[in-house]
């Protein structure tokens, strides 16, 4: 194991440039695993970090299975695009309240929409119809609010 790696206690991981290294640690399981896989979203090509983003998403600590979104999340901004079975994954993780959801804003905010598969598609535009809907729900709110200060400040 290289000096500086302490998988244990997740110490120096976010700067793991070795997909090689990442390896050998999910075979001994470790417990960084997801940690580590940011790093390497940071240091790796999207290629190469791709099937290790989608193990770590697998792991049995929901802590760094979060971790593990959280480096889909970073690939997609630094990227400009994910790879097919990182698009599957995120799909597959996809729920109200889940691990996913950030990482899916962040491809639906980073990939430009043409790259976005047809799932993300429909997902872009729902979440753009639905900004637009509270958009105009809260003008209306507060042009009511504001119409019923004038009402009150009139009569008072």
């Amino acid at each position: 194991m290289p000096p500086g790696w302490d998988w244990e206690r997740g110490e120096s991981l976010l700067a793991l440039d070795s997909p090689e290294e990442w390896d050998a640690a999910f075979e001994r399981g470790e417990a960084g695993l997801g940690t580590a896989v940011i790093g390497l979203a940071f240091h790796c090509p999207l290629a190469d970090v791709s099937p290790r983003i989608v193990k770590a998403m697998q792991l049995p600590d929901a802590g760094q299975r979060g971790f593990a979104f959280t480096a889909a999340g970073h690939a997609a901004r630094l990227n400009g695009e994910l790879t097919p079975e990182l698009y599957d994954a995120l799909r597959a993780a996809e729920g109200p309240g889940g691990f996913a959801v950030n990482a899916i804003a962040d491809t639906l905010t980073f990939v430009p929409f043409r790259k976005l598969p047809f799932w993300f598609k429909r997902q872009w535009v729902y979440a753009a119809v639905q900004g637009k809907l509270a958009s105009w729900w809260l003008q209306s709110v507060y042009a009511v609010e504001d119409a019923w200060r004038a009402v009150r400040g009139r009569f008072s």
